[in-house]
């Protein structure tokens, strides 16, 4: 099962999120369920750098994006300018509404488990 744990502040802004697990749903290559998580976050990253300008990955080594086998893990960095915030929070808010909409078709469900909290 791929657990899927989205960390909001008390405004609602999602500070970071992480994936953990396979869904187990087909063949190691061929799980569509892995596949559409897999889809869904990396488009929330990779928006994140092309549409907002957050680098995850920073020059002095500073690093807010792990990845590898079964897991996936992004930090937002605190200091976001306020221009940028609201497109954040819309790219955000997008990705968390495609991990939802996985859990909410019958035949997903069983393979996908979100917590999205507020702390």
């Amino acid at each position: 099962m791929v657990k899927i744990h989205i960390v909001r502040d008390k405004e609602g802004f999602i500070r970071e999120y992480e994936i953990k697990g396979h869904a187990g749903s087909g063949k190691h290559g061929q799980d569509i369920v892995c596949a559409a998580v897999s889809v869904i976050a990396y488009t929330g990253i990779n928006a994140l750098d092309e549409l907002a300008g957050i680098k995850l990955y920073e020059d002095n080594g500073t690093n807010r994006f792990i990845e590898k086998d079964g897991y996936m893990k992004c930090v937002l960095p605190c200091d976001i300018d306020p221009e940028k915030r609201q497109t954040v929070k819309v790219i955000l808010d997008t990705m968390a509404v495609g991990f939802k909409q996985l859990i909410e078709t019958p035949e997903y469900r069983r393979y996908v488990s979100i917590l999205d909290e507020e702390v």
